[in-house]
C-alpha cells in the first residue's frame, strides 16, 4: 500500500511538472505528456527511488533521476516527431524541473523507508 501511495504522489508530481514544461512551454499534447509520465514514472521509481536512493543518498539519486528524465523525455520526444533541437531543449528543462520535485520526493521515500535493500542497510549500519 505504501508503494501505491508513493507512486500516486510521484505520478501527480510528474504529470504536473511535465504539463507545465512540455505542454505549456513546448506545445506537447496531453496524450504525449501522459505517455511520457507513465514511462518516466515507472523507470525512475524503480531505478532512482527504489534501487539507487536506498544504496546512496538523496543527491546521487536525484542526479540519476535527472539523467533518466533527460534521456526519457529526449528519446520519447524524438519518437513523437519533435524536431531534434526542440527535443533536447524540452528534455533539458523537464529534467531540471523534475530534479526539484525528485529531491523533495526522496525525503518522503526515506521517511517511509521504501526501497530495495533497506533492510540490509539498516541491519549492517554501525554508526
Amino acid at each position: 500500500m505504501d508503494h501505491a501511495k508513493a507512486l500516486s504522489i510521484k505520478g501527480i508530481m510528474t504529470i504536473v511538472v511535465l504539463y507545465l514544461v512540455l505542454g505549456l512551454g513546448f506545445g506537447f499534447t496531453f496524450g504525449n505528456i501522459l505517455l511520457i509520465t507513465v514511462v518516466l514514472g515507472a523507470v525512475s521509481y524503480l531505478l532512482g527511488d527504489l534501487f539507487i536512493l536506498p544504496k546512496t543518498n538523496n543527491i546521487t539519486a536525484t542526479l540519476a533521476d535527472v539523467g533518466v528524465a533527460f534521456l526519457t523525455v529526449w528519446l520519447m520526444a524524438l519518437a513523437m516527431g519533435a524536431a531534434a533541437d526542440t527535443a533536447v531543449s524540452a528534455a533539458f528543462f523537464a529534467a531540471v524541473a523534475m530534479a526539484v520535485g525528485e529531491y523533495m520526493f526522496h525525503f518522503y521515500m526515506m521517511n517511509k523507508n521504501l526501497g530495495f535493500f533497506n533492510h540490509r542497510r539498516m541491519e549492517t549500519r554501525t554508526d
